[in-house]
């Protein structure tokens, strides 16, 4: 049934169905409210005056707004319409030439007026008085379906200034009034419930109106719910006023405690029993009709002695269906409150031992998996229970043999009533030792699938009889029904604050995100980062392929987005193609520039499959860093901007921030005097000596590598090695390194001069690299004497990143005679499993422990360990940085081989490297 709003210049009036709640409306109205702001702001009130021949002006206009839309004239001619017009119009099988230009919009609303639609009459009707000036706005909701489709679309006719005429809206709402429809049944569902009790139940607020009843107390009060929601207690039976039932209803909302008693009507011929039990909302009361009862025991007053036993009976069975109708009543009183997941689960628990004085209970969930079961909320004394419950206790796999597996995979009851009966229950022993005769394990079924249980643990054996049983039953059934309507709760709440066609979070969920972090930042003292993507050429793709195969290729970005940051949270889409990332910290130095330049190749040379293509997208950047003045808005507005800014300019990303911008300037600079610098042939090798530490004649040499940079002189490694790493050049230095270093020894041989081994580093990334190996190969070509003068040193981290590669790598250089060496040793992962695989010739000490040798005799100690392990597996030893007189006699001592520092000699160029002793 349709909606239908009309909005005269001095007065509002509605029309309508009335099931659309107050909240719903305005919901609307602010959609639309929104939807009317953003076409004042881009048209500045001047669609009607748009001159006639600016018709692409007003097009572009159109098309960017979220509606779908048509222009018409004050005659009611459709003078133009927009992009969501057509694809509206198409998919509701409505196309036609020009998709209507030209043509009258309100003959159709006759026509199907005269077939006796009324939906198309009153939107024919409010039109015209939209266009005639006698109202301000139209508004109606409709229904349209087509085929097996069932669709709902707001339509909303607002005026245009100028010569007149009308701007027609159509807003698809089916989203929400699906979820409408959904509640409602789920509404519905839970009343039947509730009406399907065997027993009287009903609830009052705090004024002593009613609130609810279900069908038993209707029968039992004679009086229909129309006839008492609303209305007090005492006004509907004023019979009650100063009667017992009064007394104990002040009495439980006074001293918030819950009453129970027994109250007779009509002259005495029908006694009730009644339980009231109080909340923050007022009174949930349940009453049985219980005459039968009393007859009976009238009887038995015949057998003082079989009356006595009776009664005590009675009393014992009397105080457990209390309790545990006391449980249901409280839970089904919490459940109309609609509380969440977790608040239901541990009320639930929470009630069951205060009110149905469980010894303990628990509600546990199955995993992802469904083979497990884990705990999820408790009451009662559970003191180490879980911790000292053995494993198969919750192993709820197929063929599993404990109660909670049969409960789970029958969706039955499962009941031991006297734990002295059942010798081998999983942990009988320690339940007795609590003080646990009977327990009870209740599956929890929701959609058809069980998905946990509900534990109760009882203090007496035989707790859990026929009635217990089926009321504990009737308690799951309505818990499993309220996890139903909380599903559809969280569903609408999804809707809410993410992107339902790929799962992340919308603008508004996303901004409340980087508010988060930005307070995070600040009060921890670093910074932080927000981008802005747009994804170029998006609209190519829908026009071509659809907008069925956008939308995929829109998921299939969105997960692998997902993918590469390895945090949904940190995303966000905000736009048609336009998605956003949040980076909560950036590290002093951090190259924010490298993570944009790797995202960003990255993401054009995945292929995306959509269908039968295969796509690749690139897109555009804007980024932004805060300042203490920004806000998140103001923030997201600046990287928006430099995102316009990069479109505009060509730039393929753009930072908001001038100071970032200048430390992104003067990188990309230093990146590009090294790129030069290599063509130049800028860098230079500067050589240190190692020496024997026996003889003192220099064995070896280090080379060391130095920018000698135009204008600065020579650059120390520190300050340009980390930039090569992080831009991929270091593979090419490294190469050249290795070619001159062999070029230089060969130099020597060829001399005449004593020609000694040199060392050259290497960087991770080399290592890691494929074709490393084959790099080596190729510097050696052409000599053999090449092999015996080369030498590689290596870190233990550098190995350890990937063992098997590393270690291959390693023989297949050794095998070609060049040797090995395994630098800054201790500092690293310093594994002796691993230390004994890699094949390497030498191990160096790390100049801090040289520095520390002298100083204690722990430091003297662990030298002379590390000395006599490297001897143990025939490796050379090498001590780097000793610098004096002293460091070099106890070194010496403790027979290491050789030795390496200033005080043996500085890094040289090769024309002042001389070989000699030392």
């Amino acid at each position: 049934m349709a909606t239908a709003t009309l909005t005269h210049p001095s007065t509002s009036i509605n029309a309508g169905s009335g099931d659309t709640s107050a909240d719903d409306v305005s919901t609307l109205i602010r959609t639309l409210q929104d939807t009317e702001r953003r076409l004042q702001d881009l048209v500045a009130g001047k669609v009607g005056a748009v001159p006639e021949g600016d018709a692409t002006w007003r097009a572009g206009i159109l098309d960017a707004l979220p509606a779908n839309i048509a222009l018409l004239d004050r005659d009611g001619f459709i003078v133009a319409v927009n992009d969501g017009w057509r694809e509206f119009a198409r998919s509701n099988a409505l196309g036609c030439a020009r998709f209507g230009i030209g043509t009258s919009y309100l003959e159709p609303c006759d026509r199907a007026r005269a077939l006796g639609c009324p939906d198309a009459a009153a939107a024919a009707e409010g039109i015209r008085a939209v266009l005639d000036g006698t109202s301000r706005e139209f508004s109606i909701e409709y229904p349209c379906h087509w085929q097996d489709q069932r669709r709902w679309y707001l339509l909303k006719a607002t005026p245009l200034t100028g010569d007149g005429g009308a701007m027609v809206m159509h807003l698809d709402i089916t989203e929400r009034r699906l979820a409408e429809l959904r509640s409602r049944d789920l509404a519905e569902r839970l009343t039947t419930t509730l009406d399907s009790m065997s027993d009287a139940f009903f609830t009052i607020d705090r004024d002593w109106r009613f609130t609810f009843l279900n069908r038993q107390a209707e029968q039992l009060l004679g009086r229909s719910r129309d006839q008492l929601l609303g209305r007090t207690l005492w006004s509907s039976f004023p019979d009650s006023v100063g009667s017992l039932c009064e007394r104990e209803y002040r009495r439980s909302l006074a001293e918030g405690i819950s009453v129970a008693f027994e109250e007779s009507f009509e002259q005495g011929d029908i006694w009730f029993s009644v339980r009231a039990y109080p909340s923050e909302h007022g009174l949930a009361v349940y009453f049985r009709d219980i005459t039968q009862g009393r007859r009976a025991a009238e009887a038995l007053r015949a057998s003082e002695a079989e009356f006595t036993r009776g009664l005590r009976e009675s009393e014992r069975r009397i105080a457990r269906l209390n309790r545990v109708y006391a449980v249901l009543s409280q839970i089904n009183a919490l459940i109309l409150r609609r509380p969440g997941r977790d608040e239901l689960f541990r009320e639930a628990c929470r009630v069951a031992v205060e009110l149905g004085e469980f010894r303990f209970a628990w509600v546990g969930l199955l995993d992802h998996d469904g083979d497990r079961l884990a705990p999820t909320a408790s009451a009662g004394d559970v003191t180490d229970f879980f911790e000292r419950a053995p494993h198969e206790l919750f192993d709820c796999r197929s063929g599993a043999a404990g109660r909670l597996a049969q409960a789970l995979h029958e969706r039955e009851l499962q009941v031991v009533n006297d734990l002295e009966q059942q010798p081998k229950a999983l942990m009988g022993k320690d339940l007795e030792e609590r003080g646990i005769r009977a327990f009870a394990i209740i599956p929890l079924v929701v959609h058809g699938g069980t998905i946990g249980v509900l534990a109760l643990y009882a203090r007496e054996a035989g707790f859990f009889d026929e009635e217990e049983m089926r009321l504990l039953q009737e308690l799951a059934g309505n818990i499993s029904l309220a996890i139903e309507h909380i599903e559809k709760q969280e569903r609408l709440d999804y809707l809410a604050y993410y992107d339902p066609l790929t799962g992340l979070a919308n603008r508004t969920l996303f901004l409340d995100r980087v508010a988060q972090h930005m307070r995070s930042a600040a009060s921890r003292g670093h910074a932080m980062a927000l981008f802005v993507f747009d994804l170029e050429r998006f609209k190519n793709i829908n026009d071509s392929l659809g907008r069925m195969a956008g939308d995929a290729l829109l998921r299939k970005v969105a997960d692998w987005m997902t993918g590469r940051s390895g945090d949904a949270s940190l995303l966000a889409r905000v736009g048609s193609n336009h998605f956003a990332a949040v980076v909560p910290r950036v590290d002093p130095g951090g190259d924010l520039t490298q993570v944009i330049e790797n995202a960003m190749g990255a993401l054009g040379s995945h292929p995306f499959e959509v269908g039968d293509a295969v796509l690749r997208v690139t897109a555009k950047v804007g980024a932004a860093i805060p300042d203490e003045r920004d806000s998140a808005e103001s923030l997201f507005q600046n990287a928006e901007a430099a995102l316009k800014h990069a479109k505009a300019n060509a730039d393929r990303y753009l930072f908001h921030s001038s100071a970032m911008t200048a430390a992104v300037a003067g990188k990309l600079s230093l990146e590009n005097e090294l790129r030069r610098a290599l063509d130049n042939e800028e860098f230079v090798l500067h050589y240190q000596p190692k020496v024997n530490a026996s003889s003192g004649l220099v064995t070896s040499a280090e080379a060391l590598i130095r920018w000698d940079r135009p204008g600065n002189g020579l650059v120390p490694p520190g300050q340009f090695i980390p930039v090569l790493e992080e831009t991929g050049l270091i593979h090419e230095v490294g190469r050249w390194a290795m070619r001159k270093a062999v070029e230089d020894y060969l130099r020597w041989c060829d001399a005449g001069l004593p020609a000694v081994r040199i060392a050259v580093n290497v960087s991770s990334l080399q290592l890691r690299s494929r074709s490393f190996v084959a790099e080596v190969a190729q510097a050696l070509a052409g000599d053999p004497r090449a092999a015996a003068g080369l030498e590689l040193e290596i870190t233990e981290s550098m190995v350890m990143g990937d063992i098997n590669h590393g270690i291959a790598s390693l023989q297949a250089i050794r095998t070609m005679g060049v040797s090995v060496a395994l630098d800054d040793f201790g500092t690293g992962f310093s594994s002796l499993s691993y230390l004994a695989r890699l094949p390497i010739d030498r191990l160096k000490i790390d100049r801090s422990f040289i520095n520390e040798m002298a100083d204690s005799p722990e430091g003297l100690a662990l030298v002379r360990t590390i000395i006599t392990l490297a001897h143990s597996l025939r490796l050379k030893v090498v001590a780097e940085g000793v610098e004096t007189e002293e460091q070099s006699r106890l070194l010496r001592c403790m027979d290491c081989d050789e030795l390496q520092g200033f005080h043996f000699g500085r890094p040289v160029p090769f024309a002042a490297f001389q070989i000699r002793p030392c």
